[in-house]
């Protein structure tokens, strides 16, 4: 390993200094606020000690066709996207985060996908800014794409530290930072039904369909739906607030999906469609509210089944936007993404 092999992260006021791929791997998970499953991060580093600046993700391209033109438009997105807004970044920290497919091993993983992280490395230093580190992540394992001493960074890799046991781990214990679970678990709490009950919801969204659509064709009609939706959607957040949430996440959905009908949920996803119902709709943002906003955002998101996926964009953005005005900046970068 190298010196250039420590960069420094800021949690709060609290200056962290890590050393080497396996403090830089720990600390992957702090940094976004989750643990990004199948990604690909790109992570900025600036001035000589290689503070943390800007950073990307996106799901890692399944076709390796896709690799090139991927990793030309990630490094333009960092370096040069992130340039207009502030300071041109002096490094870049990659990580190639992926779970081995059922029959495959981790070390099998890292050697599959050896070749995009060649391909970023290329395009970072076609815009004359050098990968100072590239990892590969796992199965519980990393391994470095350019320390080639297999004294630090054996064939076999290095097993991630343990949980809470780090540095990092206790630097953002102390400043509060959370991590929130997997990428794939938080995505999963806003992804369509697959139960039988999706079939019960699509039939509701289509009945919903054919009564609203003409509706919204004249003005005062388009008022009505409008007033509907927002007073029905107030409803269920005022029955939201009568169930608590509890600290399961999983279940606390499925008891929320408990508590909204097939037709209440394509009743309000239809009316959120019209953009000033929505506008108005994204009013809850504050206090008590936005609480209970969110997850009705996110159970009507589950209940948009079939051919209603697209209809999902509504709640999900107003997910996204609840999420960032109370400060959960990694839940909302979800629920946009």
């Amino acid at each position: 390993m190298n010196k250039h092999h420590e960069p420094t992260g800021h949690t709060e006021d609290h200056q962290v200094t890590l050393r080497g791929p396996a403090e830089l791997a720990d600390a992957l998970p702090y940094m976004l606020g989750y643990h990004p499953t199948d990604s690909v991060v790109m992570v900025a580093l600036h001035g000589s000690r290689g503070r943390f600046g800007g950073r990307v993700r996106l799901g890692i391209p399944h076709s390796p066709n896709e690799w090139p033109p991927v990793a030309r438009q990630l490094a333009q997105c960092l370096i040069e996207g992130g340039g207009r807004r502030s300071k041109r970044p002096d490094g870049i920290v990659l990580f190639l985060c992926q779970d081995p497919a059922d029959g495959e091993s981790p070390r099998r993983v890292m050697e599959r996908l050896r070749p995009f992280a060649q391909r970023l490395r290329a395009a970072c230093g076609a815009l004359d800014v050098p990968v100072y580190e590239a990892l590969c992540i796992s199965g519980g394992r990393f391994w470095s794409y350019c320390c080639p001493d297999e004294r630090c960074c054996p064939a076999e890799g290095n097993a991630l530290a343990v949980s809470g046991t780090s540095v990092m781990a206790a630097a953002a214990a102390y400043a509060g930072v959370q991590v929130r679970g997997s990428l794939r678990d938080m995505e999963a709490r806003f992804e369509p039904l697959t139960s039988p009950a999706a079939g019960d919801q699509r039939k509701a969204l289509d009945r919903a369909a054919a009564a609203v659509v003409p509706r919204i064709l004249d003005q005062e009609g388009r008022r009505r739906v409008a007033e509907e939706t927002i007073a029905l959607a107030h409803a269920l957040m005022a029955r939201f607030a009568g169930a608590p949430s509890g600290p399961d996440r999983l279940a606390a959905d499925r008891a929320d999906d408990l508590l909204i009908t097939h037709d209440e949920a394509a009743a309000v996803i239809l009316g959120l469609q019209d953009r000033q119902t929505r506008d108005r709709g994204a009013e809850w943002m504050e206090g008590p509210e936005a609480e209970t906003a969110l997850r009705l955002w996110r159970a009507l998101s589950r209940r948009c089944v079939g051919p209603y996926a697209e209809h999902a964009a509504a709640p999900l953005t107003l997910a996204g936007w609840v999420s960032w005005s109370v400060g959960d900046e990694p839940a909302a970068r979800v629920a946009l993404g």
